[in-house]
């Protein structure tokens, strides 16, 4: 179901085959940083926040997870009204 929702977006999976190395490498990393950069243990929805809203992730370019989404949204819609 995921794989079938994912393909009809016109997406990739991000996970790999079964018993590949790479088999989840994105959701280990997240999670990891999570475990390492916690600095709210009692406020996990406040650091949530923060990493998604002010921290500038290099592999995004410099930019937060909340900006590439916001373009990644005003993409779609002009394609949408291009098309």
């Amino acid at each position: 179901m995921y794989t079938t929702q994912v393909r009809e977006h016109g997406m990739l999976p991000s996970t790999g085959t079964v018993g590949d190395s790479y088999d989840n490498a994105m959701a280990e990393s997240v999670n990891g940083a999570y475990k390492t950069e916690l600095v709210w243990r009692r406020k996990p929805f406040r650091w949530v926040s923060w990493w998604t809203s002010k921290r500038l992730h290099q592999s995004l370019g410099c930019r937060t997870p909340e900006q590439i989404e916001t373009e990644y949204h005003a993409n779609q819609a002009a394609q949408a009204v291009s098309q």
